[in-house]
């Protein structure tokens, strides 16, 4: 394999302007097919076999307008004085804002507070419209469900809300399943600050503008292509609106990262005299073969995500998964072809403080580096376990992780969806903000509709019950519940687990009717449930999946088995850190969250998924290089330290970046792009200062050869990959630089 990259990277450096074209003609392509015929990304919650999708489908079977999506109007007086019982203006303002509403394109039905107020109020109260003080309206429209609708149906009722922005008479305020499933996080900030530290650090690791640059450009033509493909790769499964953001947070990190080993490996070659040409093969041979392993390592993880039995999810992880594979295929071709352009410039326009020969400063950073190893290895048994432990205290708060979805009430006040929510909360209690769809399959007997509805309605869980609906050409009753609890809170997960397993048995006992609880609270809490009894079997097959990768890459047992435990340990840090964060609360203010949330039910597995994979990408760089050296001097302890002096000025760059790029996404307002992003730059910052600094040469050290260890049937089993790629002379050129390293300064 490393003579195949070594040709693809010297041809794409002596034909730099094939290889780009190619890539340009790609891009066109792609882009204009996806304008063209691509289709819009859609976002579904529906995972088969769960009791809240059950009642999806009978609603759906039913016509019932509680299968779609809802929106809630929130309107009150401003006149804090003033209630809708007592005031006339106040009345006829809320009639023409209820028109206005009901003529949006997309709404199929909504309720009548203004209606029941012509009746004197009682209506309206009883009904649930207006409460019971008379201060706030809910105007409750009904949707078809998600995949008829677009985004463009939420701009409609945020164009409505925005209209009465300086109404006098109303505060309008608007929320609901909508806004949940249309609301997409704001784009490009996240981006932007990810790219910006991204340059900076770049710029210091090389000193050089050309340098700098060659990875930047790289990485977002290869994001560019990879999001734009997206409307394509929904013929092959629909991906979610939501997963382009999160695949270029994923994708900008990584295609940096690739191109910065790629860059740092062509520019040592080049300062041994090696000629461009020659050192872009070698670059892509060496460097580039980790690349590729490294980014198989990260799609295998990925792709790992289908074991969930959650379709969407299994659809943002094959987003996520493409635009790594294109960032691996940008940096064996595209980024050599950049190289061979940059020639021997590719130093120019360094810093001014940068004026050292790089030499110099390469041999005094391994100098530091090489004597960090050393001291590491000499106290191995002391840091393994004091890191160990380190380790295991981060992560012990997962003992109280606690999955759900945040709900609306998490939102900054400045929000509309935050306003409407307390609205409803204040007039109407906090359950209001998530009823619950009860779907009653009849099978024949509509005698138990009505004991039915006595039962959930005495529930100590429950605040109201609206009539019953029956339909009875499609065998199918439906129940409308208000919870006394918010929606993320855990009573109300309880008052739906009871529901099923203790008041629906006890009506329906004998009868063939069945009940299901629907709607996005109790959806959400159903994929939190569906998630912890995948998550053991999802960490099983990635775990596996990626030991027999590194076992063939490194031809070894311990080492992938190691590599494997320490990814698990620095997991587990972040996962604990999540939940000091976001359910203790402790620091939520420093990151702009105004209130403790659970963690959402998806975030565990998209980031145990993307920080496995990306961390064996730090394995795979470092350890490739130490086993250049073992192969090399048959010395492990030796061969550590100086594989270690070799990549960790590059690793720790890498992971800046990549944690730059993953607190960008901790400043947007929504609170899962910030569990999401808090988590990954956790993760990452403590794997590669850490896992990888620290307690991956202690190991190594305690274990000395036998890190390297693999029986013979194994062998013969394994195929044979040249990860080294022939790298004796630069294993050589290393060596004379590390025995440099240790002479006396003077």
């Amino acid at each position: 394999m490393s003579s195949l990259l070594f040709r693809l990277g010297r041809f794409a450096a002596r034909h730099p302007w094939r290889a780009i074209g190619a890539w340009v003609l790609a891009a066109v392509v792609v882009i204009t097919a996806s304008a063209a015929v691509g289709r819009d990304l859609e976002d579904t919650f529906d995972a088969p076999g769960l009791d809240s999708q059950r009642a999806v489908e009978l609603l759906s079977a039913a016509g019932s307008g509680d299968a779609g999506l809802t929106a809630r109007v929130a309107a009150t007086p401003r006149d804090a004085g003033v209630t809708f019982f007592d005031s006339p203006a106040a009345r006829r303002a809320l009639a023409d804002v209820q028109a206005e509403l009901s003529e949006l394109p997309a709404v199929l039905a909504a309720s009548d507070p203004a209606g029941g107020l012509r009746d004197g109020g009682r209506a309206a109260v009883a009904g649930g419209t207006v409460s019971p003080d008379g201060r706030v309206a809910l105007v409750t429209l009904r949707y078809p469900v998600l995949e008829k609708l677009d985004a463009g149906d939420l701009e409609d009722l945020k164009e409505v809300v925005a209209a009465h922005a300086d109404d006098t008479v109303l505060r309008v305020e608007a929320g609901g399943d909508l806004f949940v499933s249309f609301e997409e996080p704001e784009t490009g900030t996240g981006e932007v600050i990810g790219l910006l530290a991204a340059v900076v650090i770049l710029l210091v690791a090389f000193g050089s503008l050309i340098a700098m640059g060659l990875p930047i450009g790289m990485a977002l033509f290869g994001l560019a292509l990879g999001v734009s493909a997206m409307p394509l790769v929904t013929y092959l499964v629909e991906i979610p609106s939501w997963a382009p953001v999160v695949a270029s947070m994923v994708g900008l990190g990584a295609g940096i990262d690739y191109a910065l080993f790629l860059v740092t490996r062509h520019r040592e070659q080049l300062a041994a005299g090696m000629g461009v040409e020659e050192s872009a093969g070698r670059a892509v041979a060496t460097a580039g073969q980790a690349v590729v392993f490294a980014g198989g390592t990260v799609v295998v993880s990925i792709m790992g995500l289908a074991v969930a039995g959650i379709p969407f999810i299994a659809a943002a992880g094959i987003a996520i998964a493409a635009v790594v594979l294109i960032m691996v295929a940008a940096s064996i071709t595209l980024l050599p072809a950049f190289l061979g352009l940059a020639g021997h410039s590719i130093d120019r326009f360094g810093l001014p403080r940068r004026r050292a020969p790089r030499d110099g400063r390469a041999l005094s950073t391994r100098r530091r580096w090489q004597r960090w190893g050393a001291h590491v290895s000499r106290h191995a048994a002391a840091y393994a376990v004091g890191t160990t432990v380190l380790l295991l205290a981060l992560a012990a708060p997962v003992l109280a992780l606690r999955l759900g979805f945040p709900d609306e009430g998490t939102l900054p006040a400045s929000r509309t969806e935050r306003q409407a929510y307390d609205l409803v909360a204040e007039g109407f209690g906090p359950g209001a903000n998530g009823p619950l769809a009860i779907a009653v399959d009849l099978g024949g007997d509509a005698s138990v509709v009505e004991p039915l509805h006595d039962a959930v309605s005495g529930d100590p869980g429950i605040a109201s019950v609206a009539p019953p609906r029956i339909d009875t050409g499609a065998g199918v009753a439906v129940l409308l519940a208000v919870a006394n609890t918010a929606p993320q809170d855990d009573a109300t997960r309880e008052t739906v687990e009871r529901l099923r397993s203790e008041v629906f048995p006890a009506v329906l006992e004998g009868s063939r009717a069945r009940a299901h609880v629907g709607g996005q609270t109790a959806a959400f809490a159903d994929l939190g449930d569906r998630v912890k009894d995948r998550l053991l079997l999802f960490v099983t097959a990635v775990v596996v999946l990626s030991l027999l990768l590194l076992a063939v890459v490194f031809r070894s047992v311990l080492v992938p088995l190691k590599a494997a435990v320490l990814n698990l340990l620095s997991i587990g840090a972040a996962y604990g850190v999540l939940v000091m964060v976001f359910q203790w609360g402790w620091g939520a203010s420093l990151i702009g969250l105004e209130s403790s949330v659970p963690i959402v039910s998806f975030i565990p597995m998209f980031m145990f998924a993307i920080v496995f994979g990306l961390s064996m990408d730090y394995e795979v760089f470092l350890l490739s290089r130490v086993r250049e050296h073992y192969l090399a001097t048959g010395d492990n302890d030796g061969s550590v330290v100086r594989g270690l002096a070799g990549t960790a000025r590059v690793i720790t760059s890498a992971a800046l970046i990549m944690v730059s790029v993953f607190l960008g996404f901790v400043l947007g307002e929504d609170p899962t792009t910030k569990m999401l992003g808090l988590g990954l730059a956790t993760a990452i910052a403590v794997d590669a200062t850490v896992v990888r600094m620290v307690l991956v040469p202690a190991t190594m050290k305690l274990l000395g050869d036998a890190c390297w260890w693999l029986p013979a049937w194994l062998d013969r089993l394994l195929p044979s990959l040249d990860i080294d790629g022939g790298t004796a002379g630069d294993v050589g050129e290393e060596a004379r630089k590390d025995r440099e390293a240790t002479l006396p300064t003077r």
